[in-house]
Formats: C-alpha cells, structure tokens, sequence
C-alpha cells in the first residue's frame, strides 16, 4: 500500500447482514477479529474467520456476489476496494490474472 493511503475498517455485529447473494460487489473483506459465515440459498458453504478473505469473487469477474455473507460474531474487518483491487491485479503476472478469472469461472459454475 502506498504512503498515505488510509485503509477502511469497518465492524460489523453478530448476525448483521454483510452482503446478500445477487447484489452488485464493489469491494472484498479482510477479517481482522471474528468469523463470517457464507452461505447460498440458506445453506452455510463456509464459516471464515482472521486473516481470511472474502467478497473477492465478484471483484474479479464483475458479476453479481454469488453467496451470502453475515457476521457470526462481532468481526472487525479491513476493507478493499475496486480500485484498490484492480491496482493490485494489474500489477500480478498475466498468466496469474488469467488462471485467477478461469479460477472464479469455475467456482460459479460449480455452485449453480
């Protein structure tokens, strides 16, 4: 990150709404403190906690958010945004973008 730059933090509750599956992504989320649970048509695909990272999906492909994401207990997150993200992309090899895309592809297509 570059001097100056401020990163977004953000707490979110236990049992709050982070994202809903079908909504627009304009930002991903790194967990600080807590765990975030995801789920897909009410049922939980995964429950997250520190140092891990979520929302990135529709960040790379532009697509609507594919799953759900709610606090599962206060969490304490730093938050990355587009632009951030794009930055960060266009700086990785091509070859690590493409496999990334073809990556996300798949992960869509496994959980229609």
């Amino acid at each position: 990150m570059e001097k100056g730059k401020v990163l977004e933090r953000k707490v979110f509750y236990a049992g709050q709404k982070i994202f809903g599956e079908g909504e627009a992504g304009d930002r991903a989320y790194l967990i600080q403190e807590g765990s975030v649970e995801i789920s897909k048509n009410g049922l939980v695909l995964a429950t997250l906690g520190r140092g891990e990272l979520f929302g990135e999906m529709a960040l790379v492909d532009d697509k609507p958010r594919m799953a759900s994401a709610k606090a599962e207990t206060d969490v304490s997150v730093v938050i990355i945004n587009r632009d951030s993200f794009r930055e960060k992309l266009a700086k990785a090899d091509p070859f690590i973008r493409g496999l990334l895309n073809i990556f996300v592809r798949n992960i869509r297509n496994l959980t229609r």
